[in-house]
């Protein structure tokens, strides 16, 4: 039997993309992920807090492409109830998802591709069944 596993929001904030943004979450298990906007482009990371170091990145987008970037967006930083999995939502859509048991970032674009020794998988592609896999457990 599977049943579904809670989200709970750890950071909410209001924004316009485009802002000189950056907000972190961290949990008791020493897993961090961090959200930034640069006025340029949007990235989420993974980061091991105990250690300062960024263990991958994903692009959520670019500022030029975003077509309301003028009106104001709500970003959520959601963790599962056992602090394995970050997910990143902007206006109650799933953009990121860091699951730290696995060593996987995933994103909507799949963009980078991986190059580092954290990341276990190769496929990078945020879908909705994805998604909806990494909210049940076991």
């Amino acid at each position: 039997m599977t049943t579904k596993l809670k989200l709970i929001i750890y950071e909410e904030q209001t924004f316009k993309g485009g802002d000189d943004l950056f907000i972190d979450s961290t949990t008791e298990n020493s897993y961090a992920v961090v959200f930034e906007d640069n006025g340029e482009t949007g990235y989420f990371y993974a980061v091991d807090s105990k250690n300062m170091k960024v263990l991958d990145g994903l692009h959520i987008y670019n500022v030029a492409n975003v077509t309301d970037k003028h009106k104001p967006s709500t970003l959520k930083i959601l963790w599962t109830e056992d602090e394995s999995k970050a997910f990143l939502s902007i206006n109650n859509y799933y953009h990121a998802v860091f699951d730290f048991r696995n060593k996987a970032g995933y994103c909507r674009t799949g963009f980078p591709e991986s190059n580092n020794s954290w990341t276990k998988i190769k496929e990078r592609i945020l879908t909705d069944t994805l998604i909806d896999s990494f909210s049940k457990s076991k």
